[in-house]
This record gives C-alpha cells, structure tokens and sequence, in this order.
C-alpha cells in the first residue's frame, strides 16, 4: 500500500492508502473542517524526519532521550514536559516545545 504524504491548512498527515481519493478521506475523517492543500504519493514507504530540520542536534544532550524522560515524568502532560525539558536544559520555550512534541509524535 502507498505512502501518502497530505497537508492541509494546520496539519502534515501521512498515511498509507490504496490510492489518493483512500487518502483524502483519512483527512476528511480525522479533520472535517480542514482543506487539503497539498496531496503527495511518496516515492518509497519509510518516511524520514529530519532532526536538524527542526534543529533538534545538539551535541552537548541528546534531545530525544532527555524528552522522553520528562515525558515520562509528567505522564505525558505535555505543558509540565516542556517546564521540565527547559529546567533539565536550560533550553528557551521555543526550542523546548518543538522537542517535547516531536518525541510525543514518534510515540515516547
């Protein structure tokens, strides 16, 4: 089954469907209220994040394991995770919450 890449208004969903019409509806379901703006068959069925992209290196910490034990000790409250994140780091409101909601994504 393909690979389906889908971005709407607030979201960047990616899905496997049978084909781009499966694909559309896994947004209208899950988002009734948003438009599809861009619709893409990806070329291979892995998807990559890249962590440098949402400047998530940093060779003095690894971001993904400390994220995910503030995950862990706020039981997956997302608001204490970040207050968490930024004590244990040091890091800026900004820097925190893109790592917190990028290791609640992957499934912490």
């Amino acid at each position: 089954m393909p690979l389906f890449e889908i971005e709407t208004s607030a979201h960047i969903i990616i899905s496997w469907a049978t084909d781009e019409q499966a694909a559309q509806a896994v947004v209208h379901e899950a988002y009734p209220g948003e438009e599809i703006k861009r619709l893409t068959r990806r070329p291979r069925d892995t998807w990559v994040i890249s962590k440098s992209a949402l400047g998530l290196t940093d060779s003095r910490v690894d971001p993904c394991s400390t994220a995910r034990e503030c995950l862990a000790r706020a039981s997956g409250d997302k608001v204490h995770a970040i207050r968490l994140y930024m004590h244990e780091t040091g890091d800026d409101l900004d820097r925190a919450r893109k790592v917190i909601e990028s290791n609640m994504v992957m499934g912490w």
